[in-house]
């Protein structure tokens, strides 16, 4: 009897590990939204601004990338040339302006939001003002852009038609909308901010397995005295 006990023990190990691997994979979200990036050199490097904020200098490059990330650490780098000089080659420098290199990455079918296809990738040359924003740039030369209330950048050249900053679960589906790269308390909770059911069952299985080990111990040890 309490050979075949622990026998069937064991065997839910592996169904353990597997609800807790579930869960954890399950857990795994990310935010589908625009990320803004500097050129420093060779090298993309995540903006400390938004667009509305940042103001780039003549001869900058700046990029965006449209994609699915966890966080800024996550977050997938613009695609493609990024050399200022072949950018803005066919537009000279004007006194009173400055220019400014876009590159344009709007990401992967696997990205895109359901029924959207994303542009091919592309670059622009921005010819504005002294005192202009990188939105003020990009609006010269890839409207149409779309907002949130919070100015978060949800949308270049029309793209995507709809959604801003949107939370995707592993499966790649929107489940809320929220700020994007803003850590969460998730981790191990469902939608209701309690623990998965898969982490529970698997805890649970280990704990069990735990206690008739405990208990087959101790009932050896009694039968020895």
């Amino acid at each position: 009897m309490t050979r075949r006990l622990l026998r069937r023990l064991f065997l839910l190990v592996p169904v353990a590990f597997l609800l807790i691997g579930s869960a954890v994979q399950a857990q795994a979200a990310g935010y589908r939204y625009w990320s803004f990036w500097d050129r420093d050199g060779e090298r993309w490097v995540y903006a400390t601004q938004g667009p509305s904020l940042a103001r780039p200098s003549d001869g900058d490059v700046q990029g965006f990338r449209f994609a699915v990330s966890e966080d800024s650490a996550d977050a997938a780098q613009p695609r493609g040339a990024a050399d200022f000089a072949s950018i803005c080659a066919k537009t000279p420098a004007e006194d009173g302006s400055k220019r400014v290199a876009l590159v344009l990455d709007f990401g992967t079918a696997a990205d895109a939001p359901s029924g959207e296809q994303p542009p091919a990738p592309r670059t622009a040359c921005a010819q504005v003002g002294p005192d202009a924003t990188t939105a003020d740039a990009l609006a010269d030369v890839a409207g149409p852009l779309r907002y949130d209330t919070d100015a978060l950048l949800c949308a270049i050249a029309g793209y995507p038609k709809s959604g801003c900053g949107e939370q995707v679960s592993g499966q790649n589906s929107p489940t809320a909308t929220a700020s994007p790269g803003r850590q969460t308390e998730k981790d191990g909770a469902d939608e209701d901010g309690g623990p998965s059911v898969g982490l529970i069952a698997g805890i649970a299985v280990v704990a069990v397995l735990a206690g008739a080990t405990t208990w087959q111990a101790r009932r050896r040890r009694n039968a020895g005295d």
